[in-house]
């Protein structure tokens, strides 16, 4: 009997594993695509073909969307949204969710009572956009950032992350002399770096994917996302729209590589910094999660 239930277990493993690795290889497809339309030569590019690997490499896509004003007003405007955004999250969600583990702490209630009602209603767009609008925050990076300096989600679990550290570290810091901002400084910052680091690429993508806001908000095309550029380049039928680089190879690129190749590079960056932070990711999520 023991054989027996030992084999069905392994039967079971194996479709299991069969039918995961059958779903993760249908989802690298459209990614292989993706990119090996982008590195393929604009001489041996033939449309409406499937390309898993390119016929002839070639970089020309990349050099010419890197050379458009377009391309890199919207990089400069992601990046920037991105590093100061992701600072700001940090510092609003981490130093407002360490008020709200001091019980003592005058309206606490209150406050928390009215970041969890946010997570079952919100004012909605049209409200959002005119408070964007009265504020003379239309049409500028303020726009972007100031709305969403946090969200409930990130204050409740940072909260019980921070409820989660031994309080005995606290009170002997303030024997020592600590103020709670050198508490917080000193202690709390420190012990709270795998959060801090998982919630750093959790901000840094929502910034970095920025498309909506920047669509209602934005109507100067030289402060446009990398995402709302996508989308133009996407749904336009003429790729060379992206911007003027002074370049004869906007008549020679094919549209297809170009828009390819701009997906791969707001693609990039998040690719590059997620294998860096992915240790602290499940550690820095999970820490709050238990107390005991």
């Amino acid at each position: 009997m023991g054989g027996t239930s030992w084999k069905k277990a392994a039967y079971g493993d194996y479709i299991n594993y069969s039918a995961l690795a059958l779903i993760s290889i249908v989802s690298v497809f459209p990614f292989l695509y993706i990119v090996s339309i982008s590195l393929t030569d604009p001489s041996a590019y033939t449309p409406l073909k499937f390309y898993l690997l390119p016929e002839k490499w070639s970089f020309t896509s990349y050099a010419y969307i890197l050379s458009t004003n377009s391309f890199l007003n919207s990089l400069k405007s992601t990046a920037f949204i991105t590093a100061v955004g992701t600072v700001l999250n940090l510092l609003f969600t981490f130093t407002m969710a360490y008020g709200l583990t001091k019980k003592w702490v005058f309206g606490r209630n209150f406050f928390l009572g009215a970041v969890i009602v946010t997570l079952f209603f919100n004012a909605g767009v049209i409200p959002t956009y005119l408070l964007v609008k009265e504020m003379g925050l239309l049409n500028s990076y303020g726009s972007l950032i100031w709305p969403a300096l946090s969200n409930a989600w990130s204050l409740i679990v940072v909260k019980s992350f921070m409820e989660s550290l031994h309080p005995e570290l606290e009170d002997a810091a303030k024997i020592d002399g600590c103020s709670d901002i050198g508490v917080f400084a000193r202690i709390v910052v420190p012990l709270s770096l795998p959060a801090i680091a998982a919630f750093t690429l959790f901000f840094a993508v929502q910034h970095w994917n920025t498309y909506f806001n920047a669509l209602i908000y934005i109507s100067d095309t030289k402060k446009w996302t990398l995402q709302v550029l996508i989308k133009q380049l996407i749904i336009e039928a003429d790729a060379s729209g992206v911007g003027q680089s002074g370049s004869t190879d906007a008549d020679i690129v094919p549209q297809e590589t170009v828009r390819m190749a701009s997906i791969v590079l707001a693609m990039l960056p998040i690719l590059v910094v997620y294998p860096f932070l992915q240790k602290y990711f499940a550690k820095g999520v999970m820490l709050g999660s238990v107390k005991g």
